[in-house]
């Protein structure tokens, strides 16, 4: 039998990994077990823009965890940077949204949530192929490099003296009462004070597995996301664009990532032509200065799909010592330092930065 931490996260993405330091700064001892490799799952795959696309049009609970984590970002990024000797990149390059035939809407938001906002001039068409329907630019908007962050905070983490164990696949749940006393994996029993399932996609299927009695089940699916990066140089593109549904990403090196389909197939995440095609296509019409720059990757992640995107944050109302925080959907990164948060205030019962209700097992998600 392993020594017992206070804390077993199950998932060692974005969102176990930010849980598991917001728990060491709490004062708790702290495992994370992944079953591949730390954060190559969706953490690594996304984009890292830092605020969900229209998030006038997505449910207030997203909002409520998306200006907690803003206000949290600048903080963490400077500590890893200088901690971890990793920098996440954080870079607040801005976002130019292209088409917003809900401008009212919009503006209302940004005023309420006091994000600055203005409509953008005609100078951004310069560089952009669009035809703008009340183009917004958000000045302040941020963006990370979700490899780096990952990278970053497994470095933090291991510096902290907290156990990461990677390659490790959970087996078996040792259920006694309602209580958890174990957990068997491909590495070994490990004894359980607390459980927290930070599994993404996976996070339903394991609860079907290990708790296919029990209820409060979350309704977690996986959703693909294809995405393709551009070798462009510095100053190609100096800030993020939103065009419909698709973006550009400017990264600090001057590669751009285009993105990303959505696409119900199982946890298949196997990368097509037809989306590589049509991404590419996109990218080239929106920003012509990328004929002259070739696809270096092309790849494809699962997100973890809820029906509103909302994610679970929550303790178990039948299992005493199990939580989960998963199902951010598209948002993992935007709602990540919040929602480590948030499960910390809810275990040791601290005052919650954010309302915990809407996050709750029993709430429509």
């Amino acid at each position: 039998m392993n020594k017992i931490t206070d804390i077993t996260i199950i998932g060692g993405g974005v969102i176990g990994l930010l849980t598991a330091r917001e728990f060491f700064h709490a004062g708790a001892t702290v495992t994370v077990i992944e079953k591949n490799r730390i954060g190559q799952e969706s953490s690594w795959a996304g984009g890292g823009i830092l605020l969900p696309l229209y998030p006038w049009r997505q449910p207030d609970a997203i909002t409520r965890l998306i200006m907690q984590s803003l206000s949290l970002y600048p903080v963490l990024a400077s500590q890893l940077k200088a901690e971890a000797q990793i920098d996440p990149e954080w870079n607040p390059c801005g976002l130019l949204m292209t088409k917003n035939p809900d401008i009212a809407a919009a503006a209302d938001w940004c005023r309420t949530n006091g994000v600055r906002f203005e409509p953008a001039s005609a100078d951004f068409f310069n560089l952009i192929n669009t035809q703008p329907d009340n183009p917004l630019w958000l000045p302040d908007i941020a963006q990370a490099r979700n490899p780096r962050l990952v990278k970053s905070l497994k470095q933090d983490l291991i510096n902290k003296g907290v156990r990461l164990i990677e390659q490790c696949e959970l087996e078996n749940v040792i259920l006694e009462q309602n209580r958890i006393t174990a957990i068997a994996t491909s590495a070994g029993q490990f004894a359980v004070n607390q459980l927290i399932i930070c599994a993404g996609a996976w996070t339903g299927q394991l609860f079907r597995q290990f708790f296919p009695s029990i209820g409060h089940a979350p309704e977690i699916a996986p959703v693909k996301g294809q995405m393709l990066l551009f070798d462009a140089k510095p100053d190609t593109l100096p800030y993020m664009v939103l065009d419909e549904d698709q973006y550009l990403i400017p990264r600090l090196d001057g590669k751009i990532l285009a993105g990303s389909t959505v696409e119900q197939d199982g946890f298949n995440k196997t990368t097509t032509m037809e989306a590589r095609n049509r991404l590419e296509s996109f990218a080239i019409n929106l920003l012509p200065a990328l004929k002259k720059y070739p696809v270096i990757n092309h790849w494809a992640g699962l997100r973890p799909g809820t029906e509103h995107g909302i994610p679970y944050i929550d303790k178990h109302p039948e299992i005493v010592n199990l939580s989960l925080n998963a199902g951010h959907f598209r948002n993992g990164l935007a709602m990540g330092p919040a929602s480590a948060q948030l499960m910390v205030d809810l275990i040791l019962d601290r005052p919650a930065a954010v309302s915990p209700e809407p996050y709750k097992l029993s709430s429509p998600h």
